[in-house]
């Protein structure tokens, strides 16, 4: 029932901003106990979890990723972003965002990002 659907763009150039929005359909970014992911996949490489925001607005950062990461929301959309400030050609890769209710997980269908000059 809920879907999740990843927008941006496909290019980036190093040193700047990789920006990103997820639309939800089918539930509200405020449902009780939903956490709202970003989570990305580089080529041949496993999936990394990249930070959250919660149905009561926390946010949650991986540490390795928290200096350069910003998330938030626009509940009048009900969306939810990504920023990733300083890119560099390792921050390719396909970027999902994930409902998590409960521990029972739902993707977007992913959008592919190449960092390249």
């Amino acid at each position: 029932q809920v879907q999740l659907q990843e927008s941006g763009p496909g290019l980036v150039k190093p040193s700047q901003t990789l920006s990103l929005t997820c639309t939800v359909s089918g539930d509200s970014i405020t449902t009780s106990g939903s956490y709202w992911t970003w989570i990305r996949q580089p080529p041949g490489k496993g999936l990394e979890w990249m930070g959250a925001i919660g149905f009561s607005g926390s946010i949650y950062y991986s540490p390795s990723l928290k200096s350069r990461t910003s998330i938030s929301r626009d509940l009048s959309k009900n969306q939810f972003t990504l920023q990733l400030r300083s890119v560099t050609p390792e921050d390719t890769g396909v970027y999902y965002c994930v409902r998590d209710l409960d521990y029972s997980f739902s993707w977007g269908q992913g959008t592919q990002v190449t960092v390249s000059s």
